[in-house]
Order: structure tokens, then C-alpha cells, then sequence
């Protein structure tokens, strides 16, 4: 006789027919009020309200020399280019982003493991964490195009097996952001609903979407609809800024025809306690290298 294994929750439905709105499953900041970190009360509140906190400078000018240094020795290095962690701006041919940095490079492997970085994963977390993707972004001036409208969560559940949200981004900036050079905009308060996409994951989806995303994206109905709820919000600041975010937040970034760069380096944290499963809108899970399947904790 042979059994059948109990068919799993999915708390999220996405890439079906149509879009579908389920209201968040998950809290917000998970660790218990008073739980002791680098982030305020005032600030966890915020973060539980908007979705985001921002830190007006998490490190400070020597450091950004640095992660700036290490960053330029990543992109000029042709072995670096050629690696498929590498992803291409298909316009200009120059790099867009190098994923898994904190297995590339010592440098950046120190950033993810400082306190002051993933002391507050933890804290918001509420568990020991690890890292579920790590890259640098390149925006150069003069064409770099921008990221269009999505929530991380959806593709990291459809296409990575993440089952609930309990992961936290920070964008940390090692140029200025200004107004003008494609900086973060985020839709404060849209993480406490999860849009469901419409469509069918392709297969190798990963491959275009990281160059242009298509699947796991919003209509231009429903983006206008939270526009109109939650208004955007775009993110400036000096070098050494960070932008922490829900995983669940609608956010994106548009293209920078300036003649000014804008790159930072990006840490998703996820709960040790929300590992990844099989994709849940999927055929196969993305490659490690962008969805890790190593759950070692940060110490």
C-alpha cells in the first residue's frame, strides 16, 4: 500500500489565471516587544506600519571607500564578468549586478556578518537568520536601467519555496542617492497585503528576469490602485545610507539618465526558522547563487 503525503498550505497563492489579494498570514517584526537590538521601539514601530526604516548612515566614509574599492575590483575583473553570478545590462553590455558577493569577496563577506548589519535582521526576524541573496547593483549614469515594480516575497515564494515572510532586505548605498539617478521608491503600507501575480513561471525564468522583469509582475490596474492606497515613497541620502524593507513591500526603482552612478550593495536575510521548500509556482527552484539553499546561520 502505498501513502500520500498531505498536501502543503500555500498561504500565497500566485501565478494562476488572474490576481489574487490575500491579506499577510505573517507578522511584521517578529521578535517579542522590548527584544533588545540596534533598532529603537520607535523605529520597529515604523517598520511594522510603513514596511521600511531607514538609517541615515549604517557605515561611515572610510568604509564606503572601501565597499566602493572592492566593488570597482569585482566589475573591471574579466573572470568576475564571466562568472554566470554576473548579470549583463543587454543595452550597453556593461555589468548590472554580481550576486552571492559574500562568497566572492572576504570584503563584502565582512559587511554581512557586522553586527550593525545583521544584529538588526535579527532583531526584526526575531531568530538567527542567513543569507538567501546577496549582490551588488551597478547603476552607472547615462542609461542604467531600472527595476519595475515588484514584491520580493512573490518571486521568493513562487520560485524559491520560501513559505512565509519572514525575510528582510537592506540596501545599503555607496553612492549618493539623489531624486533624479533611479533611486529605491517603495509603496509605504503594501506589505500587509500580498498581490498574487497572473501567469504561468517560464521555465529559466531567472535568466530574463534578472535583466527585465516580466513574470511576477503587477498589472498597471492593480500597481495604480496601491499607488492610489499607499502613495510611493522614493528613498535620497548621502553614501553609507541603508534602507531596511519587508519582504513584501511594493517596490521599485526607475532608469538613471544622469551622469551620476548609483550602486549599493543589497542583503536579503531570512529566518532560519522559514527555510526554503520546493517552489510553490515553480518547475525547479532558482540556482543557489540567487535563492541560497545553504541555511547556515550567521554568527
Amino acid at each position: 500500500m502505498t501513502t500520500t503525503a498531505p498536501a502543503r498550505t500555500d498561504l500565497y497563492p500566485t501565478r494562476g489565471q488572474s490576481e489574487v489579494t490575500t491579506p499577510r498570514q505573517d507578522p511584521v517584526v517578529w521578535s517579542a516587544p522590548g527584544a533588545a537590538g540596534p533598532i529603537a521601539s520607535s523605529g520597529l514601530e515604523s517598520f511594522e506600519r510603513d514596511g521600511f526604516l531607514s538609517v541615515e548612515q549604517l557605515i561611515g566614509p572610510s568604509e564606503v571607500s572601501r565597499y566602493s574599492a572592492e566593488l570597482e575590483r569585482l566589475i573591471s575583473d574579466p573572470a568576475v564578468r564571466a562568472d554566470e553570478r554576473s548579470i549583463i545590462e543587454p543595452k550597453t553590455q556593461d555589468v548590472r549586478s554580481v550576486f552571492e558577493i559574500h562568497k566572492i569577496s572576504e570584503v563584502f563577506a565582512g559587511l554581512v556578518s557586522d553586527e550593525r548589519v545583521v544584529g538588526r535582521a535579527r532583531q526584526i526576524l526575531g531568530s538567527d537568520v542567513y543569507v538567501h541573496q546577496s549582490r551588488i547593483n551597478v547603476k552607472p549614469g547615462f542609461g542604467a536601467s531600472g527595476f519595475y515594480w515588484h514584491s520580493d516575497f512573490e518571486t521568493w515564494h513562487a520560485e524559491d519555496g520560501l513559505p512565509n515572510m519572514r525575510a528582510v532586505s537592506v540596501s545599503i548605498a555607496l553612492t549618493e542617492n539623489y531624486d533624479t539617478n533611479g533611486g529605491l521608491m517603495i509603496m509605504p503600507g503594501s506589505h500587509k497585503h500580498f498581490l498574487g501575480c497572473a501567469g504561468e513561471t517560464p521555465k529559466d525564468n531567472y535568466k530574463q528576469s534578472l535583466q527585465m522583469q516580466d513574470a511576477g509582475t503587477p498589472s498597471h490596474e492593480a500597481l495604480t490602485s496601491m499607488a492610489d492606497d499607499h502613495g510611493i515613497k522614493l528613498f535620497t541620502g548621502k553614501a553609507g545610507s541603508a534602507t531596511w524593507f519587508d519582504c513584501n513591500c511594493m517596490h521599485g526603482s526607475g532608469d538613471n539618465i544622469t551622469p551620476y552612478a548609483r550602486s549599493n550593495v543589497f542583503i536579503v536575510f531570512n529566518s532560519v526558522e522559514n527555510t526554503a521548500e520546493a517552489p510553490f509556482a515553480a518547475p525547479v527552484p532558482r540556482p543557489d547563487f540567487i535563492g541560497a539553499r545553504d541555511f547556515t546561520p550567521i554568527r
